[in-house]
Formats: structure tokens, C-alpha cells, sequence
């Protein structure tokens, strides 16, 4: 079993043992253990009791059921759990905003046993009277359980990516071609997917049914005749409107006539219609189709323009690797600096820095930085944004960061008016450098709180502040529809993994698939700015 599996075992057995009134400090215990595994991709697999006890947040007791969970797949704990317990009402521990007790307090009082049951009591407002709730949470649960509903079936990309990728070297060796390729959402690198589509050239039947789908995605193949493979590649890789805004220039992506789809690539289509060559991951059916007419697309960012890594946790707060090991591992990488910005005080739930914390790790990190010359590590914190849109230092711990990422992190239930005006206010405080996942969305968990997105960008564009681009695969954020507004105003986007362990950093290259989408560049990105450039940039910033 992968971290995010048993740790996911470990947070559904400790939300029913709550459910059940169990021992506290035990569901504590448990409950505090998944968090930690869920915040890190560390590997258990081949970990000896022994080892497994030595990690921070684990124990004795909490390795043993990481153990069981390794050699049998279950979990004895869960089982007994669940054979008491309804699987509808499992189902209701996924719904957002009611915890175990709220969701047995529904069980018991309402004989509420299904999401379907709790959406139709919501409907007839037998929420409001029940003690705790009232019609605003009753609001809020509705609210949840159409969201849970309509993401059923929806994946990560991340997620789906290396089962894809594995899917077409599967079909390439057992048919014995390479004219095979992803194409559909995934090939776009859509943020969310909900099937894998592939392509491949074969005037038969083909098959993967001996592959095993743990996920259970759905995976539609397409054949067609290999002189007709870059055709098929470009109709079926593109939206409905990319292709549209292509068919008015004339071309027939279908034809009786084979001969007008026999092209040697899709870099000839584009070509034959006098058009730029559109990359996969923009025809989507916005601008790009108009862009190309004038040759107008700019060289896309790539994941090898990018020259270090900024907005990363440690164990100062509630990172799974020490500063040490975060440098070393990104140096390794062959990045010339890293930014570091682990939580700040109000922070709690993260360990986060208080006041003398940020003196010890500065001092730390003034260590490292001699040892790792010519590597740099870069004096950052993510602080909090305050429910008034103040940050959380004062200005005299305030200007000893190089550079300062500001995300809220409390109070997400805003509606637009009040989180513009938080945000707003954030951007206008001069230690602000770069604004943090600006929504604070979890793709496919939590929407993002509603935001005026001009408003909080051209603020941005006044106070010089930049945009971060979220690189975690549940979060990407900023959403990528908004960089091409943010670029108009001059504004930079940065990459950030947020990664709270170093493998983290490899969600580099997710952030810069959907940053291809938006049509970021290499100059207008951040971090492709060298060392050099970026230390100027902070202490220009700080003198101003």
C-alpha cells in the first residue's frame, strides 16, 4: 500500500471510532498519524517496526497498524469498525463540513443512512431544528453534497498521468506500434480528468483487459488507419470549440476523401491552414486559434526553464524534512536556490514559527548557506493572512525575511466581498512579495472562496506583487484561465510546489502544465530568474 493509501485507512478508522464514542486519545492519536503521513510521500514499503516507530508523529502503536496494513491489506481496527456500521453512513464522513460526530448525531436522531437521504432532509429542512446545525450549516451541507456529487467519477491528472503513460507502452509493445498516444483531456494535461482516452492505428479490435485499474477510471480506446492517426490525433485531442474555431478556416477534419487525412503530423495541419502549430495543452477553444493566425503564441514555459524552487516547508513547522535535507535534496536537483517559507505563528495547527523560531531558523540557514555555496537558501515564511487582511508578524519580523508568501489558511467560509477586501488588503501591505494560492481552492475536496479575480489582480499589478501559481495537484492555484489577465498586467507568476516534504518539489512539473496553459513564458515567470536576479529583485523590493 502507497503513504496516501494507509494513511487515508488510518483517517477513515479514526473518524469511526469517533463516530462510535471510542477511547479519545487513541482516535487522537491515530487521527494526528494520518495527517502527517497524508502531508508527506515518504516510503513505508520494506520499513522495519523498529524504523517505522523512529518517525516523528508515529509511535509504536501506530507502526504496528502500518505494518498489518502492509502484509494483509487490511486493517483488523477498520473491519470491526465497519462491520458495525452503515456503508451509506461511511459515505457520509466524505461530505465536507460534518465530522464524525455531526454525522452520527444525523444517524441516530434522523435515521439518515445515505448521501441521497441527507441531501433530501437538507431539501425539507430537517437540518435547522437539530441541536449544533441551523440553517446556515444546513446551507453549507447542501452546498458540499452537490459538490461531492457532481465530482463523482472526476480524477487528479496527476493522479492519472503514470497509469496513462504505462496504458500506451503497454499498446505500443502488444501491437507492435508506435502510433499510439494519449489524447482527450489527458493529453491537454487538464487539471481534472474523467476518463483516459488512446488514440492508436489498427484496422482491429484492441484490448487491455489484463491491466489492473485500481482507480476504476474509465478508458475509452479509439483506433483508427494508421494514414489517418494525426488527423484522428488532432479532432480527438482538441474541445469541441478549438475545433469549431478551426472548421471555420475551411478544413475537414473528417473527409470521404482518405487522402485530405493523410497527414505526416499535426504540425502539417496547422500548416495547411497557414496556422502556428497549437501545442496539445492549448486547444481548449479560448484565444489560441485567433493567436495563431497572427503567429502570436509565445515559446511556452517549460519545466527545464525553471531555476530554483520558492514557498517550501520544513520541520520547522509542518514539513516531513529537516532545512538541511530540503537544501541538499534541492541542490541535488541542480536548482541554484530555495526558497523556504514554513508557516507563520497563527499558524497553530501547523507548528507555526513563532517570533524566536524565525531567529533560530535564520541563524540556521546563514549555516547552510556557507556550506552550500554557490547554493542559496532564500529567508522566505508563508504568513498568514489575517481575517482583517493584516499579516502575521510585526513589521520588525516582517523585514527580516528576503521575501514574504501570503495565503489565508482560517476562516475560508467568505463570500466574495469579504475575501477580495482580505486579499486586497494583504497585497497593498508593502512585506508582501507573492500572493499565495489565491483562492485557496482543493480541487475535487473544497471549492475555492469566490473571488474578484480582476479586482485582486490588478492590485496586484499596483503594488507589485506576484502571482503564485499553486504546483500542488490538488490545489493549482491560481486556476490557469487567469495568468493570460495576469501577464496583460505585467504581472509574474510564480511556481511553487508548497512542498511539505523534498519529494514535493517534483510537483514542479504539474504546476508548469497547466502554467503552459495559461501561456506562461519563461520571461514572465519568476522562478526563471536566476540568483542573481532574484536577490536583486528582494532587496529592490525591500528598499522601496
Amino acid at each position: 500500500m502507497t503513504t496516501e493509501e494507509i494513511a487515508l485507512v488510518l483517517k477513515r478508522t479514526s473518524q469511526l471510532m469517533e463516530l462510535h464514542d471510542e477511547n479519545p486519545f487513541k482516535i487522537k492519536s491515530i487521527a494526528n498519524a494520518a495527517f502527517k503521513l497524508d502531508k508527506t510521500d515518504i516510503n513505508l514499503e520494506g520499513k522495519s517496526l523498529q524504523e517505522l516507530e523512529k518517525i516523528e508523529g508515529i509511535g509504536k502503536s501506530i507502526a504496528a497498524k502500518i505494518i498489518e496494513l502492509q502484509t494483509t491489506g487490511t486493517l483488523q481496527e477498520w473491519n470491526n469498525m465497519v462491520s458495525k456500521t452503515p456503508l451509506g453512513v461511511i459515505d457520509l464522513l466524505g461530505i465536507k463540513g460534518i465530522g464524525p460526530k455531526k454525522v452520527g448525531q444525523l444517524w441516530r436522531e434522523l435515521e439518515i443512512e445515505s448521501i441521497g437521504e441527507l441531501l433530501y432532509a437538507c431539501n425539507e429542512n430537517r437540518l435547522i431544528a437539530l441541536k449544533g446545525f441551523g440553517a446556515k450549516t444546513q446551507a453549507e451541507v447542501k452546498k458540499q453534497i452537490e459538490f461531492h456529487q457532481s465530482n463523482r467519477g472526476k480524477f487528479h491528472y496527476a493522479a492519472m498521468e503514470g497509469f496513462a503513460n504505462h496504458l500506451v507502452d503497454l499498446l505500443k509493445e502488444k501491437y507492435n506500434t508506435q502510433l499510439v498516444s494519449l489524447t482527450g483531456e489527458m493529453r491537454r494535461k487538464c487539471e481534472v480528468i474523467d476518463k483516459i482516452e488512446i488514440l492508436i492505428a489498427s484496422e482491429n479490435e484492441v484490448n487491455i483487459r489484463e491491466v489492473e485499474n485500481k482507480a476504476n477510471v474509465k478508458i475509452e480506446l479509439i483506433t483508427c488507419p494508421e494514414n489517418e492517426f494525426y488527423s484522428k490525433l488532432f479532432e480527438t485531442t482538441a474541445t469541441e470549440e478549438h475545433l469549431e474555431k478551426v472548421k471555420s478556416l475551411t478544413f475537414k477534419v473528417k473527409s470521404e476523401n482518405a487522402n485530405e487525412n493523410n497527414y505526416p503530423s499535426e504540425a502539417a495541419i496547422y500548416s495547411s491552414l497557414n496556422l502556428q502549430y497549437i501545442e496539445p495543452e492549448l486547444r481548449e477553444g479560448r484565444n489560441e486559434v485567433d493567436l495563431a493566425r497572427e503567429n502570436k503564441i509565445p515559446k511556452l514555459i517549460d519545466v527545464s526553464d525553471l531555476r530554483g524552487i520558492l514557498h517550501n516547508h520544513s520541520t520547522y513547522s509542518d514539513g516531513q524534512n529537516t532545512l538541511k535535507e530540503m537544501a541538499e535534496y534541492c541542490k541535488e536537483l541542480g536548482y541554484e536556490y530555495l526558497g523556504i517559507c514554513d508557516h507563520s505563528q497563527s499558524a497553530f495547527y501547523a507548528q507555526g514559527l513563532k517570533p524566536e523560531r524565525v531567529i533560530q531558523q535564520h541563524a540556521e540557514i546563514d549555516e547552510l548557506n556557507k556550506n552550500l555555496f554557490p547554493f542559496r537558501i532564500l529567508k522566505g515564511i508563508e504568513s498568514d493572512i489575517l481575517n482583517t487582511g493584516a499579516l502575521d508578524y510585526s513589521d520588525d519580523i516582517l523585514k527580516t525575511f528576503d521575501f514574504i508568501v501570503a495565503s489565508v489558511h482560517s476562516n475560508l467560509k467568505m463570500n466574495e466581498e469579504k475575501a477580495t477586501e482580505r486579499l486586497i488588503k494583504a497585497v497593498e501591505n508593502p512585506y508582501t512579495t507573492i500572493l499565495g494560492h489565491p483562492t485557496g481552492r482543493l480541487l475535487l475536496s473544497r471549492p475555492g472562496y469566490p473571488i474578484d479575480h480582476k479586482k485582486v489582480i490588478d492590485a496586484c499589478a499596483a503594488n507589485g506583487v506576484i502571482m503564485e501559481l499553486n504546483a500542488h495537484p490538488y490545489r493549482l492555484d491560481i486556476d490557469w484561465r487567469w495568468i493570460s489577465y495576469c501577464l496583460e498586467k505585467g504581472i509574474m507568476i510564480s511556481i511553487n510546489p508548497d512542498a511539505h516534504e523534498k519529494q514535493g518539489y517534483h510537483d514542479m512539473y504539474f504546476g508548469t502544465c497547466v502554467a503552459r496553459k495559461g501561456m506562461l513564458t519563461k520571461e514572465m515567470c519568476f522562478n526563471a530568474l536566476s540568483l542573481e536576479e532574484i536577490r536583486t529583485y528582494f532587496e529592490k523590493r525591500k528598499l522601496n
